[in-house]
């Protein structure tokens, strides 16, 4: 009997390789979406032989600058880190990009962030119905109420774009 032993990233779930390779092979940028118990992180990726290379980063910890006060991981929150994001990489020259998931699930807060990248300017193929009501993104459901409108503005400031 022979052991082939398992790579370590596909045996800890981190990695889908096959989803990876068809994103090798397309050779565009791609954008990740990373939500903890505490904050939310949308970074654009340039993949390279020698390893993903990060273009632009946008951490939910950002917002406590801009006067955010509650939750950094809800979705009013990942819509402001992924237009933040996006802001950023528009200024680095990237024009497109598409949506990796990884072996995570695609979920309303991960939807949010997409929307904010795409407001901001990217291009990403994405279908409309996934996103979030537009109530759910400015925050009108939540008990702590944030001016999102006055976060973008300071996005659009601060960022500059070519």
């Amino acid at each position: 009997m022979v052991y082939s032993q398992i790579l370590r990233r596909l045996r800890e779930e981190k990695t889908n390789y096959r989803k990876r390779k068809h994103l090798l092979m397309g050779r565009r940028d791609y954008i990740t979406v990373q939500i903890s118990n505490e904050n939310t992180l949308v970074q654009i990726h340039k993949p390279e032989m020698q390893g993903d290379k990060v273009l632009a980063s946008a951490h939910s910890r950002y917002l406590l600058g801009k006067g955010w006060k509650g939750s950094r991981k809800n979705i009013p929150a990942a819509y402001l880190t992924g237009y933040l994001a996006g802001k950023k990489a528009l200024g680095k020259g990237v024009k497109a990009a598409v949506l990796y998931s990884g072996t995570r699930k695609y979920t309303q807060r991960m939807a949010a962030a997409l929307k904010g990248v795409i407001d901001a300017g990217l291009e990403v193929p994405a279908d409309s119905e996934t996103f979030p009501n537009e109530e759910r993104i400015t925050g009108k459901h939540l008990k702590v109420q944030n001016e999102i409108n006055k976060v973008k503005s300071a996005i659009d400031g601060e960022v500059k774009t070519k």
